[in-house]
């Protein structure tokens, strides 16, 4: 039964483009009455404006109509995969884009024309050879000729369904200056979102400095006062003792808050290797795979160091894994790093350090996903681009 259902499934899949392209054809007539019809309105609404709003009105509804037909057959019958958002385009470029719908679908005539005028003749020339009329060779010859031209009619097919997908690609889309706008919003969001993951990023200093180093300051100052208040030389050197181990400890807050700050490190190493640093430092095993074949851009590095190090901080201390992945490479012109842990998983991508991490990476055009079902495990995928 599986079987048969993949059959017929495979059969299906290999009359997609002929169906897709004669319903094109069909669909074609309709827009061109449509066309036609919509352009009378139009000029006839000229001569009584009181009509203008709604012969208007029905245009762009019938025309928003047609392109979600012609959309659904793209897709389904032409697998056109991601096409501009049916409200992408503008009332104008839907009406250009059904104009421009008539050549492919003129096209598309023309080829299942000759497509029947093969069959007519192959019929003749099978007729004519089983009455004798054919020797071999000339049999052969029209095998051979016939052939030839139905090879050129389904790469014609091909070819019209392949003008019908970039046609609406290229004009149901937004115009340039719906672009341009589009993209000084995504900008000034961006931007927004850097100064708010900055601020953020700022006041967790200060809480490190604060709640962290500058308590262990003052322990280390009352630390200090009691060796030197001390009459016993062992119970001072021994107050001496815990007090160099505090600063050592205060030296390390002090290097890790400058490393959120700025990896310094990104000065003289690559992304590689000071993850390789900090995976050394983590409570978690670490595995690194990094495969750039060039080095990225300094921000771009900054950028993902950060992200690592909020993932692998937050497995050591969240998520109880126990081995965590960071695999780092180049696919599509997008430099992509993926942290993947083995832990209970439940990370909330809109917490405050995945968030800003997320702003950080928006703001050089990245995507940055966050995958961590319940029970585990969790996987940070961060894409930037390359150049």
């Amino acid at each position: 039964m599986v079987v048969g259902e993949r059959r017929t499934g495979q059969r299906w899949d290999g009359l997609r483009l002929p169906v897709g392209v004669a319903a094109g054809t069909a669909s074609a007539v309709v827009e061109l009455v449509f066309l036609a019809v919509a352009a009378v309105a139009l000029a006839g609404s000229a001569l009584a404006p009181p009509t203008a709003r709604r012969v208007v009105d029905l245009t762009r509804r019938y025309a928003a109509q047609l392109v979600r037909v012609e959309r659904r057959r793209l897709t389904g019958l032409l697998a056109a995969g991601e096409l501009p958002a049916p409200n992408a385009a503008s009332t104008r470029r839907r009406v250009g884009y059904l104009a421009a719908r008539l050549l492919p679908g003129v096209l598309g005539l023309l080829a299942y024309a000759l497509l029947g005028v093969g069959v007519v003749l192959a019929g003749i020339v099978l007729r004519a050879a089983v009455r004798g009329e054919l020797t071999l060779l000339d049999a052969l010859a029209q095998v051979a000729v016939g052939a030839v031209l139905l090879l050129l009619n389904v790469q014609a097919l091909v070819s019209v369904a392949a003008l019908d997908v970039r046609l609406a690609r290229r004009l149901l889309g937004p115009g340039s200056r719906a672009e341009l706008t589009q993209r000084v919003r995504e900008l000034t969001s961006s931007r927004a979102g850097v100064i708010a993951a900055v601020d953020a990023e700022r006041q967790r200093i200060e809480r490190d400095l604060h709640d962290g180093l500058q308590q262990r300051l003052v322990a280390l100052g009352m630390l200090l006062g009691r060796a030197r208040r001390a009459r016993d030389a062992d119970r001072s050197a021994a107050l001496l003792a815990q007090a160099h181990e505090d600063v050592q400890r205060a030296v390390e807050e002090l290097r890790e808050v400058a490393w959120r700050v700025y990896p310094s490190a990104l000065d003289s190493s690559d992304l590689g290797e000071v993850l390789a640093m900090v995976a050394h430092r983590s409570e978690v095993p670490v595995r690194i795979r990094c495969e750039l074949p060039v080095r990225p851009e300094r921000q771009i590095e900054t950028v993902l160091y950060f992200v690592a190090c909020e993932a692998l901080t937050n497995a050591a201390k969240h998520a109880a894994a126990t081995l965590v992945t960071v695999e780092i490479g180049v696919r599509e012109g997008w430099v992509r790093m993926r942290v993947h842990d083995d832990g209970v998983g439940g990370a909330d991508p809109t917490g405050r350090g995945l968030s800003g991490l997320t702003r950080r990476v928006a703001a050089l055009d990245g995507h940055l996903r966050v995958t961590s079902p319940a029970g585990g495990p969790t996987t940070v995928l961060a894409e930037l681009p390359c150049g």
